[in-house]
């Protein structure tokens, strides 16, 4: 009787540690209801690297005076199109937030050392909802 215990209990702890193993292997992932506004940015020709960098830095500043911004991203890896420079993620709680941001006097100030050096952009917003 004591065999047949150990090898059930045997059996037992190698189903649990095949489906420990398992699920640990699965790709978790969550479906925010967030919003994710991305932007990608082509300078004009001349630009300054400084001038780039402004703009850049310029989205945190914005982002620490708009309600509702709870992240931002300002470092590219991959930009698309390839003729394009620079992007930067902003992800806003929900979509008054969203909306506010693009009426907010902070935005319109920071586009006033955007919008001078930037020849094109493509922007998208992304949601859950």
């Amino acid at each position: 009787m004591k065999l047949i215990m150990r090898i059930g209990f045997a059996l037992l702890a190698a189903v649990a540690l095949f489906s420990a193993g398992h699920g640990a292997a699965q790709n978790q992932f969550g479906m925010p209801k967030t919003i994710i506004h991305a932007v990608t940015i082509k300078w004009k020709e001349g630009t300054s690297e400084a001038d780039e960098q402004k703009v850049i830095e310029g989205v945190k500043e914005m982002a620490a005076k708009i309600p509702g911004i709870k992240n931002v991203w300002l470092k590219s890896t991959r930009v698309q199109p390839q003729d394009f420079h620079a992007a930067f993620v902003i992800e806003f709680a929900d979509r008054a937030a969203a909306d506010l941001y693009a009426e907010h006097p902070a935005h319109e100030e920071w586009l006033k050392i955007y919008m001078p050096i930037r020849e094109a952009s493509r922007s998208v917003q992304v949601t859950n909802e």
